[in-house]
């Protein structure tokens, strides 16, 4: 009777592990769980450039409707103004979709990020703490340095191919 118990315990146990990994998730044959569409979430990926007065800056973009109604301005040229010592923040020319954005978000260093209250981009250079009504639309995968000074910046953003 015990063992009988204790096989429909880890006979439950199992299905309900089951059930929590994501549908995007499938086991490769070996028992791990693989991404599903990873070869299409490649070629998804948007790749942006920041020429920084002259100096190249790259970015991945993460595949969201936040960051596609971002690209679809590009190319843009903005000036980033020092934000509280952490940030570099510019206005938009328009609001972007929040469309399944997440109530907020907790940047680190070489996020690119969308403040919706204010329709503004914003590049961390510091670390900071979470933000209602932040949304991260990527990061910065090299040159972050070059954005890490006090003093305004003028900036022109363009999608590479």
């Amino acid at each position: 009777m015990k063992m009988c118990r204790r096989l429909s315990i880890l006979s439950l146990a199992a299905t309900l592990a089951a059930a929590m990994v994501p549908a995007s998730y499938a086991s490769d044959g070996g028992g791990r769980a693989t991404a599903q569409g990873q070869s299409e979430k490649r070629e998804n990926t948007m790749k942006i450039r920041l020429d920084v007065e002259g100096t190249a800056v790259t970015a991945i973009l993460a595949d969201n409707p936040t960051s596609r109604d971002f690209v679809s301005l590009l190319p843009l040229t903005l000036t980033l103004e020092d934000y509280a010592g952490t940030e570099k923040v510019s206005d938009l020319p328009r609001k972007l979709s929040i469309e399944e954005a997440p109530a907020g978000a907790d940047p680190s260093i070489g996020d690119i990020a969308y403040y919706a209250p204010w329709g503004n981009l914003a590049i961390f250079y510091r670390d900071f703490g979470y933000s209602t009504g932040l949304v991260i639309l990527g990061k910065i995968d090299d040159g972050m340095e070059t954005l890490s000074t006090p003093s305004p910046l003028r900036v022109t953003i363009e999608l590479l191919k």
